[in-house]
């Protein structure tokens, strides 16, 4: 073969390969970009460059399409831009979209077991969490309540022990809480109707206006960081802690079933690595920004830290037991789930309390940090 000739042909798109019998064998090349294409679209529940969950949510979408040169092509679309943030299940569920990025909590309604792949109250920290998921037999349990309903999820993000939530009026004991009006999903919210409390379940863009107008009492929502964006302190002054309904809440990106099985092992490897890092990130940006927010609050806004007494705390607890017994008597499904988490909560929880929570005090207390 003459140079020339080569030449020509590797600028149509041809490579040569040497074999054994040093022939020079001509073939198709095609454009890394274009081989193997996945498109992907993602439906979300949260507003577009809504600090940290939908900056989380955008930055895994575009993280995963960079990590393949554009060859899994991905379209993200915030919530109200192709259905409402409560509609996403379905959207996927149903193959019309390949994965939502959601707390899972909000489809309790469909099983009670949704929750605890979100947060549960008295549940898992961040770092626990992740113990149960990976190592303890939390994703495996998910995966088999999630393939009921035709789905797979990945942890994908976390926003940490969460705020009590935006009062109205100070909150000095269980009855105080009695027949307020309270955004407040997953068990956290059957926790309070336990309590007396009326719960209502609404998406994150439509809490400030419903707090304004007096449609509702109270709010939790996530955290300074987030709060502070949402401007609940316009309408509710009392800043509680700690919230016993979300310590570790975690979110989650999860596929229409049959799009994940169609997928090959390597792109379900890159997917995952993709997940596991914006676990990682969103997790550390909440801690980085949380601090110096809740200082805004109380500095610039008159915001009025509150923490829960040990009584209201007990009055959690009790509800959360009664909670917990519905779960377990829902199914075996939900049992097994419940039983799982438990085992994880004492294990993993007490060696978090022996040796990080245990470290942590005696540090704050060397250096006088409150």
């Amino acid at each position: 073969m003459k140079r020339r000739d080569f030449i020509t042909g590797a600028a149509v798109g041809t490579a040569a390969t040497v074999l054994s019998t040093g022939k020079l064998v001509q073939a198709q090349k095609a454009p890394a970009a274009m081989k193997d294409r996945v498109e992907l679209v993602i439906v979300s529940t949260w507003g577009r460059d809504f600090p940290g969950l939908g900056t989380g949510a955008q930055r895994f979408a575009k993280r995963l399409q960079d990590m393949t040169d554009g060859r899994i092509h991905v379209s993200y679309f915030a919530a109200n831009e192709r259905v409402g943030a409560f509609d996403s299940f379905d959207e996927v569920a149903s193959g019309n979209a390949q994965a939502y990025h959601a707390a899972e909590y909000y489809w309790k309604g469909k099983h009670p077991g949704w929750a605890y792949f979100t947060s549960v109250p008295f549940g898992l920290t961040y770092t626990e969490f992740n113990g149960w998921i990976r190592f303890g037999g939390g994703q495996e349990l998910w995966d088999e309540l999630a393939g009921e309903f035709g789905l797979k999820g990945l942890m994908c993000g976390n926003t940490g022990v969460q705020m009590g939530g935006w009062f109205r009026k100070e909150i000095n004991s269980a009855d105080d809480i009695k027949g307020l009006k309270m955004r407040i999903p997953g068990l956290g919210g059957d926790v309070m109707a336990k309590i007396g409390a009326s719960p209502v379940s609404l998406p994150g863009g439509q809490i400030y206006e419903n707090l304004v107008s007096g449609a509702i009492d109270a709010t939790e929502w996530v955290g300074p960081w987030n709060d502070e964006v949402m401007k609940f302190y316009e309408a509710a002054k009392y800043y509680y802690y700690p919230g016993m309904h979300e310590p570790g809440t975690m979110v989650a990106v999860s596929f229409n079933k049959k799009f994940w099985e169609s997928l090959s092992k390597t792109d379900q490897l890159i997917i995952e690595a993709a997940a596991a890092m914006e676990n990682d990130v969103m997790m550390s940006e909440f801690n980085a920004k949380n601090g110096a927010a809740l200082a805004r609050l109380i500095r610039d806004q008159g915001v009025q830290l509150r923490k829960f007494s040990d009584d209201t705390y007990d009055s959690f607890g009790k509800a959360a037991e009664d909670v917990f017994a519905g779960v377990v008597n829902h199914s075996s499904l939900g049992r097994r789930i419940h039983e799982s988490f438990d085992k994880a909560r004492r294990e993993i929880g007490g060696w978090s309390n022996l040796a990080e929570q245990a470290y942590v005090e005696q540090r704050n207390r060397v250096l006088g940090v409150s």
